[in-house]
């Protein structure tokens, strides 16, 4: 099935014409892969410490969406590193919104596919299979469902139950 194009959408503007249909993620994201922006309708994982779940999903067809990892805010480890970065980037996913760590930067920086997470940790994650995809998902008192719109560009990260029409 083909992707269709995301249209491109701004923070700013996008909270200038949505208002309070907006929610901005009061968190400070920092950007490291490829694409500065990026946006799409959101694929959930709850994870603590676990990238098992997010390495397979990021084999599968991303079709211009983001996937959205709730990571507890943990900096004991990274749960994206280059390999899963370049197979994000291969099988279309727009972007990756970790509520966690990363690392390889250098990787990450050339893939072409929006990442974002809130700082590096050279530790590598376990391999237990634990991770709930699809959970219903509050990061930064902001909630986040399968199918929510994500944008996110150097100005922070919106979401919105819809996708935006300006």
């Amino acid at each position: 099935m083909a992707a269709i194009p995301t249209p491109k959408l701004a923070t700013a503007d996008v909270c200038d014409a949505l208002g309070d249909d907006v929610q901005p993620i009061p968190v400070a994201f920092n950007s490291y892969g490829g694409r500065a922006d990026f946006a799409g309708p959101a694929i959930t994982l709850k994870t603590l410490d676990d990238n098992s779940v997010l390495k397979d999903l990021v084999k599968t067809a991303g079709e211009d969406r983001v996937i959205v990892v709730d990571g507890g805010g943990s900096t004991r480890t990274a749960l994206l590193g280059g390999n899963l970065a370049a197979d994000a980037a291969a099988n279309g996913w727009a972007g990756i919104l970790i509520y966690g760590c990363v690392r390889d930067l250098h990787e990450l920086a050339v893939e072409d596919v929006g990442i974002m997470a809130l700082g590096t940790c050279p530790r590598k994650s376990v391999k237990q299979g634990r991770g709930a995809l699809d959970a219903e998902l509050a990061i930064g008192g902001v909630v986040i469902k399968p199918g929510y719109w994500v944008i996110a560009d150097q100005d922070g990260v919106v979401v919105s139950h819809e996708l935006p029409s300006l």
